[in-house]
């Protein structure tokens, strides 16, 4: 029924490559910032305290923390390079299963390869499958702290230290929603049965052909998936719970001229409705404290992601919104041997596809500089 995206990518060549991948998870730590180096060294010194109760150190020349497509297509590209690589995949990371967003979706159509789609577990499973057959070591454990103070690098979980020589992150970000009555997953709720946080992802599903839409949000992202809705909806309203959109005025202006779409300002979702499917929404109006129930058969959260970037604790460089920062047409982070791959460096694209290019690029990177290692340059 609904087709999931995701992140970003690209190609990217280098002579004499060799791949190393590090593939885990994220962590529930709490955001720190670049210049939050205190706590990033108490935090390290707490870990370091507890090596005594470990069970277990392991040396890779790879090592991958994420589940998705680009954790599972960097590990693909460094064990075929004969790498190694390590990948940690999480226990519940971000409280997602291993496999990340695709695991929360049902019908993938926009995945090559499976011309009558694919249902989101069965392509994370064969990203999986695909990376253990050629060598991969997977961890379903979550990693809790990297030491990127030193070389090679110190990867912490709850069980394990891994040194490694080279790291990939690949932990992604998960899309925000709103909670009220019918928003959740299971019989009481309509999500993926009407509710969805990707427009562009689902948008085309047959139940929301020539029907109601609704999309929550203010800001550009808003604007851009109202207006990429109309293509299949009858009418799509824009739902805000303010009087001012944040949205650039040139956004605003293209949606208010798009005669599918109306605004509902000053007006929140509080309750969705229906059978098997979503049906309706009941509004709040929050100048006149009024309720109106309106028919809808689609809704759309476009309120933003929060990236996967918690548990790195200050120790590479993030935008404003904690996206990993990499420059541009590579996977380079702020720290050397340290690459990031799929959505939690790509605040725009977000898309399977374009997280798996970006893991291929991470992995040839990995490579060149675990070969220079090697090579006695680095």
């Amino acid at each position: 029924m609904f087709s999931r995206c995701f992140q970003w990518g690209a190609s990217f060549i280098f002579k004499n490559n060799r791949s190393l991948a590090l593939a885990g998870s994220l962590s529930s730590v709490s955001l720190s910032s670049i210049s939050n180096s205190t706590t990033s060294t108490v935090a390290f010194q707490a870990q370091r305290s507890s090596l005594s109760t470990m069970t277990e150190t392991l040396r890779t020349k790879v090592c991958i923390v994420g589940s998705g497509p680009a954790a599972h297509t960097a590990a693909i590209y460094c064990a075929r390079a004969e790498l190694n690589p390590i990948l940690f995949e999480g226990f519940l990371a971000n409280n997602i299963a291993p496999g990340g967003q695709l695991t929360t979706t049902t019908d993938v159509e926009n995945f090559p390869g499976f011309p009558d789609g694919v249902l989101g577990q069965e392509l994370t499973q064969k990203f999986r499958d695909q990376s253990e057959k050629y060598g991969t070591q997977i961890f379903t454990e979550t990693v809790t702290h990297i030491d990127m103070s030193e070389r090679p690098f110190k990867v912490y979980t709850n069980d394990k230290l891994v040194i490694a020589d080279s790291v990939i992150i690949a932990t992604g970000a998960v899309a925000k929603r709103l909670e009220f009555p019918g928003s959740g997953e299971g019989s009481e709720g309509f999500w993926q049965r009407g509710i969805s946080a990707c427009a562009v992802c689902d948008g085309a599903a047959p139940i929301f052909r020539n029907k109601p839409l609704f999309v929550i949000g203010g800001g550009d992202s808003a604007m851009e998936e109202a207006i990429f809705l109309t293509r299949y909806g009858s009418k799509v309203y824009i739902v805000h719970r303010r009087d001012e959109l944040r949205a650039s005025k040139i956004m605003q202006q293209r949606a208010l001229a798009h005669e599918k779409v109306e605004f509902l300002l000053s007006h929140e979702v509080v309750e969705a409705k229906g059978d098997n499917l979503l049906q309706s929404l009941v509004l709040h109006n929050n100048k006149t404290g009024e309720n109106v129930e309106m028919a809808a058969n689609g809704l759309f959260f476009a309120i933003g992601h929060t990236p996967a970037s918690s548990f790195l604790d200050g120790q590479l460089k993030l935008d404003e919104q904690n996206y990993i920062i990499t420059t541009p047409g590579t996977t380079e982070t702020s720290v050397d041997g340290v690459f990031a791959c799929g959505d939690v460096q790509d605040r725009r694209w977000r898309q399977a596809i374009t997280a798996a290019g970006t893991g291929c690029m991470a992995a040839l990177q990995a490579e060149h500089y675990v070969s220079l290692i090697e090579e006695g340059e680095q």
